[in-house]
């Protein structure tokens, strides 16, 4: 019937009419084809986000394990790729379980701005049926009637259901490209599980690629598109056209699933996630004291010297260090121009790492991880 009529609705009509009989006149009366359609899909896209807040739910489990598990873990911050000042594993795993707690906060915002049905004809003016009718259906399916619609609900709602997709989609790409990140030969901090018969390479026995965590970044390419065609399709002519339906029908189903499938991956490259601490010691020591730096040129600020003074006095003996490849602490100690402002003792003092992890478990307890 659809291939003569060119039109679902009414070949999913036509054919009830077929075994209904003289009823089937009572069926769609008054209704427009949307007034099904968006109802519906309303309901399919609220059962939908309730499975992906579940696997976000998952996810942030795994990820606080992973912040309590290593809070003490000490390793190194890195800026603009280069070795900054150290942090923790665990505090890193922080940042992701907040972000996504606001991934988790903003499907559910989506699930709220979804939860709408219409059921008031062919421009949204009631005129063959009563509002009574659209507020018995919304009630029965667990939606609230749109205040305004036209022929169809606004295509904003299912705009912002998408970018809530797109965006938790974008923080497990981020995750996705720490982890790829840290697995680096020259880094090798934190690694994807290898599973016994596992193959990294056809060409090369000994590769273990981060994969999983490569398919996440760019499966979030592929969101981020569907987002940005859901935001093309607000704009509709007048009181509709259908230029928005054949999208939908691709971006809607595509998007929700895949976000499953990328929350589900994540989830269990988390909780077997390989951690390394010994090289995160390693890597540490690997600009041989380089990382305390601020450390040493606040002590001098707070013996009366200008910031720039101090600045220049560390930054000279650090860019030896760069160019020389020797101790960090022992240049200090031998700079003449330092020993005027800081004894030995307070150099020392300059390099304890706990001072600079001291405040870990304060942020963890903001987070409420502990």
């Amino acid at each position: 019937i659809e291939k003569k009529t060119k039109h679902d609705v009414i070949a999913f009509l036509t054919n009830i009419a077929e075994h209904v009989g003289p009823s089937s006149r009572y069926i769609h009366q008054g209704l427009t084809s949307s007034d099904v359609l968006d109802t519906a899909l309303s309901v399919q896209m609220r059962e939908a986000i309730d499975i992906l807040i579940a696997d976000v739910k998952k996810l942030i489990k795994a990820l606080a394990k992973k912040a309590r598990q290593y809070k003490q873990t000490p390793m190194i911050g890195r800026s603009h790729g280069i070795h900054a000042e150290p942090i923790t594993f665990g505090l890193k795993m922080a940042l992701f379980y907040t972000e996504m707690q606001r991934n988790l906060n903003r499907l559910r915002e989506a699930r709220e701005e979804i939860s709408y049905g219409k059921i008031s004809g062919a421009v949204g003016t009631f005129a063959h049926l009563d509002p009574k009718v659209e507020a018995y259906v919304c009630r029965k399916l667990k939606l609230k009637p749109a205040p305004v619609s036209t022929q169809v609900l606004q295509r904003d709602r299912h705009a912002y259901y998408l970018n809530a997709i797109a965006l938790t989609g974008a923080g497990l790409e981020k995750l996705a490209t720490e982890i790829r990140g840290l697995q680096r030969t020259e880094i090798l901090e934190a690694e994807e599980f290898f599973s016994k018969g596992q193959k990294g390479s056809s060409a090369m026995p000994h590769k273990r690629n981060p994969i999983t965590c490569e398919r996440i970044t760019g499966l979030a390419r592929i969101l981020r598109t569907n987002a940005l065609a859901a935001v093309e399709n607000i704009s509709l002519w007048h009181e509709r056209d259908i230029s928005h339906s054949s999208v939908e029908r691709v971006i809607i189903p595509d998007s929700t699933i895949l976000l499953d499938y990328m929350l589900d991956k994540m989830t269990r490259l988390i909780e077997n996630l390989l951690v390394y601490p010994l090289n995160m010691k390693k890597n540490m020591a690997k600009t041989k004291g380089l990382i305390f730096s601020q450390a040493v040129m606040l002590k001098l600020t707070q013996k009366g010297i200008t910031r720039e003074k101090a600045y220049e006095i560390i930054q000279r003996n650090a860019m030896q260090v760069w160019k020389e490849d020797i101790d960090f602490k022992q240049l200090l100690k031998q700079d003449k121009d330092l020993a005027k402002y800081l004894k030995p003792k307070e150099i020392e003092q300059a390099f304890d790492l706990k001072h600079h992890l001291r405040n870990v478990d304060k942020i963890l307890k903001r987070t409420g991880i502990i």
